[in-house]
């Protein structure tokens, strides 16, 4: 896996074969380019594929974890198809491989996430949270579907009305709340986020391999059965890109106003 590089992402080894991978985004929110969503999506396969790996933990350089798409990106998409069409599949590969990874992967929330950051704090095995940080799926917000990752599973951890409420209405909550209601695994202070989750990688990492894959594996199968409402999502978020309604809600975003929705 290191005969490449993968664009806005640092990579270290540590001890019993932990990974720990740094988004390392366009701003100080750790967005991403178009190829840096690309190689967010395909780092999963390539870790699954490395026999010396025991556990990852991924988390964001600096304040943030990960934002998702810059604005260029999101800009470069209203409208475009062939964009789109290039972000449909890499949006569905980030999903689908670190669905079917079997390295067990620790989240170290350590900030501000959304978008493919949100999809990886919260598809990840273990998730941890800084109490204060604040968690939102913005897609209605800006005339989407909220399809990149959240009917694949937001509904199995905090139940359908809770994901039903906080995805339609976009809702903030913090960390605390986000770990009550079972959206993360727990919440801690801000300095011990990285701290933690590297004891829980530790932890997996010196386990039996096999029992924590297969686990992890079966587990999975909720998410599995799971995939065609994802595509569904997905797809309407796509033709969403094509719509007024997108194009509307950027510039809303970008001037600091409230949307005018068609």
């Amino acid at each position: 896996m290191y005969m490449r590089e993968y664009s806005g992402l640092r990579l270290e080894r540590r001890d019993h074969g932990v990974l720990l991978v740094s988004i390392d985004g366009r701003t100080r929110m750790n967005s991403l380019s178009e190829q840096d969503h690309a190689d967010l999506a395909a780092l999963w396969r390539d870790v699954d594929d490395d026999p010396t790996l025991r556990c990852v933990v991924v988390t964001g350089v600096g304040s943030a974890f990960c934002a998702g798409g810059d604005m260029e990106l999101e800009r470069s998409l209203a409208g475009d198809h062939a964009a789109v069409a290039r972000i449909w599949r890499d949006t569905r590969l980030l999903v689908q491989n670190l669905v079917e990874c079997d390295v067990p992967v620790v989240a170290a929330v350590n900030g501000a996430a959304a978008g493919a950051g949100l999809a990886v704090a919260l598809l990840a095995d273990v998730s941890v949270i800084g109490h204060d940080t604040v968690v939102t799926d913005g897609h209605a917000r800006i005339g989407l579907v909220a399809g990149d990752h959240a009917a694949i599973i937001w509904p199995l951890l905090c139940g359908m009305a809770r994901a039903k409420r906080l995805l339609m209405l976009s809702e903030r909550i913090d960390g605390r709340t986000a770990a009550d209601i079972g959206l993360v695994s727990w919440s801690t202070d801000g300095d011990q986020v990285l701290p933690e989750a590297l004891k829980v990688a530790e932890r997996l990492a010196q386990s039996s391999p096999s029992a924590v894959r297969g686990t992890k594996r079966a587990l999975n199968h909720w998410l599995r059965m799971a995939v065609p409402a994802f595509e569904a999502s997905l797809g309407a978020e796509m033709l969403g890109l094509m719509g007024a309604d997108f194009a509307e809600g950027i510039a809303a975003f970008e001037e600091k106003r409230s949307p005018r929705f068609s």
